[in-house]
């Protein structure tokens, strides 16, 4: 199989008649692309940065008919935007909810299993820890080094200049990946218990560095409730195709 990695040769590449049957496509830049007069029987798209935009079938944006969808699956989900503390509060505990749910129904021969180029249950888990610690303990906490060494960190990391060797190399028990998650779970319940209107509004800075977005402290937690039900639903779908 051929493999085109950090490639901008197809740039406003017009193809004719050709064939993608069976083509992957991760981690690349589609963005304004146009498929005329095609066959897309079976095409899967999956993009976290879906509903940042548009997504046009046969003239139509499905985008607010996916989130509906994913909305009516997943109880809990929509209130990843509330703009209030209640709301909040409800959207973490109805996530975690469902996080348990997932926890404590997977077999213990599958959490560390996985798909092809995906997390299993126990990276997945690990990152949820990063994500926390990013948001929560960087973010809005303003720790100079928020990190955990079992996080999981993403793809690309490295390349970005990150300082891996914060990060234990050999893998964790899944007993410590569940001890440090839950505390975790804990420190985001605990803030968001006394978390009111006007500190949800105070500006933090991205934790992930840049100045082009400098989110409030409302929104570091909307980002953690985002991580947390898009792995939930990236690790549900997994599942059920290890099962």
């Amino acid at each position: 199989m051929t493999v085109y990695s950090s490639t901008k040769e197809f740039e406003g590449a017009s193809f004719v008649k050709a064939s993608f049957k069976g083509a992957t496509i991760r981690f690349s830049d589609v963005s304004g692309m146009k498929m005329r007069s095609v066959d897309v029987d079976g095409l899967d798209i999956d993009s976290h940065d879906l509903f940042f935009g548009s997504l046009l079938v046969n003239g139509v944006d499905v985008v607010p008919l996916v989130d509906a969808e994913l909305n009516r699956q997943f109880p809990g989900r929509e209130l990843q935007k509330a703009q209030t503390p209640e709301g909040l509060r409800e959207g973490w505990v109805a996530v975690q909810a469902a996080w348990q749910e997932t926890v404590d129904s997977t077999p213990s021969e599958l959490v560390d299993e996985h798909v092809p180029d995906e997390w299993s249950l126990a990276q997945t888990l690990r990152h949820l820890i990063l994500a926390t610690d990013a948001w929560l303990g960087g973010g809005i906490l303003r720790r100079s080094q928020p990190f955990h060494e079992i996080g999981q960190i993403f793809s690309g990391a490295e390349e970005m200049g990150f300082d891996m060797s914060i990060f234990r190399t050999e893998p964790p028990s899944y007993q410590e990946v569940l001890a440090v998650r839950a505390e975790r779970q804990q420190q985001v319940t605990d803030f968001l218990a006394t978390a009111t209107p006007e500190l949800l509004a105070e500006e933090r800075q991205n934790p992930w560095g840049g100045d082009d977005w400098r989110p409030s402290v409302g929104d570091c937690i909307r980002v953690i409730l985002e991580e947390e039900w898009a792995h939930l639903r990236y690790i549900r779908r997994d599942l059920a195709l290890l099962s």
